[in-house]
């Protein structure tokens, strides 16, 4: 799966695809088990082959809210304290046993210091996070919840049965009661 993601983005021959898998180490996750807890430092990337990961944050209060869910065939990481080095202030968890593939990011800093074809790639992926931040963004402030979750199904309809109540209405920003309503008026 990870040699079809790069062979997508039409930079890579297949000796720098094998340079960077051969940098990758599988992980296992089961169900409940973290990528990464807030006040740790990310120093890596992972690619998803198979699970679901949500990436959640704690108030003060206690209450968690699940920001982003992440598929198969994704990249994921903590992003701001893996570009900073800084401690994340997010946790990254499975929601499902998962299989994922990581690259430590001195051998990413490594490969796009050696040649540009890495580095394009990730001002790309950089890019693609700032568009879909972007769209999130936007869903929230102009789309009525029912329509999020409605695109949802169509994008991730195979994963979205796995999504425990609690944290997919929290991704889509409303109540489990509202989101249980959502779900009776749609299979109507």
């Amino acid at each position: 799966m990870i040699r079809n993601f790069l062979t997508s983005f039409q930079l890579f021959s297949s000796a720098e695809i094998n340079e960077l898998v051969k940098m990758m180490k599988p992980k296992k996750l089961q169900k409940g088990d973290f990528f990464i807890q807030e006040g740790k430092t990310c120093k890596e990337v992972a690619f998803i082959n198979t699970g679901i990961l949500r990436t959640f944050f704690r108030a003060e209060t206690g209450v968690e809210t699940t920001y982003c869910i992440t598929f198969p065939g994704a990249l994921m990481t903590a992003y701001a304290s893996f570009i900073t080095g800084k401690p994340t202030i997010e946790n990254i968890q499975a929601l499902a046993p998962t299989d994922l593939l990581l690259i430590q990011k001195r051998d990413l800093d490594y490969l796009s210091a050696t040649n540009p074809n890495w580095s394009q790639f990730l001002r790309i992926i950089a890019e693609q996070q700032y568009l879909e931040l972007e769209k999130r963004v936007f869903q929230f402030q102009q789309e009525k919840a029912k329509k999020r979750y409605l695109d949802l199904l169509e994008n991730q309809s195979t994963y979205v049965q796995q999504i425990p109540l609690q944290y997919l209405a929290s991704y889509l920003g409303i109540t489990p009661r509202h989101l249980s309503r959502l779900r009776n008026e749609i299979s109507l």
